[in-house]
């Protein structure tokens, strides 16, 4: 589903998230076990799927369109530098998800506002997003990763 169909499908609101829920998200991208069990147990499995889409998960970024939680998915897609859905958060006035994915790509004016805002908690979101991506990139291009790769990407072929 592209973002132009998205854009016409919601007539819904977004959930609002507090910031307990913001800083488990953070802990659970960090691997705090008992974070990612808040999360689920407080009916929040969208935002681990969030991150999980963020990882390149594509079942997890169907599960965020099919479940109408689409702007954690435009999140997800600002985050790797889609500009449609930057706009689209902030015609959907998003802008606390805007400014982290933008924090994400490099923004020192993002993190300065969302400072202003006393949103910290997001600030420390896009911060352990951006390790988390840098983790992943280091893990696919050492030579043992790249080899896992390879193993993984021959098993899903067989499958």
């Amino acid at each position: 589903m592209s973002l132009t169909q998205i854009k016409r499908n919601t007539t819904l609101k977004m959930k609002h998230y507090s910031s307990l829920a913001i800083q488990q998200l953070c802990k659970h991208v960090y691997g705090d076990t008992s974070a990612f069990n808040w999360l689920i147990e407080h009916n929040c499995r969208e935002l681990v799927a969030t991150l999980d889409a963020i990882r390149d998960d594509k079942h997890a970024f169907k599960f965020l369109i099919d479940n109408k939680h689409f702007e954690l998915a435009a999140f997800v897609s600002a985050i790797w530098e889609d500009s449609k859905a930057f706009k689209f958060l902030i015609d959907r006035k998003a802008y606390d998800w805007a400014a982290c994915s933008n924090i994400v790509n490099g923004d020192e004016k993002a993190e300065k506002a969302l400072k202003a805002a006393g949103k910290l908690h997001f600030i420390a979101l896009a911060n352990a997003i951006l390790r988390k991506i840098q983790e992943d990139g280091d893990r696919n291009s050492s030579p043992v990763g790249v080899i896992k790769n390879l193993l993984d990407f021959r098993k899903a072929l067989k499958d």
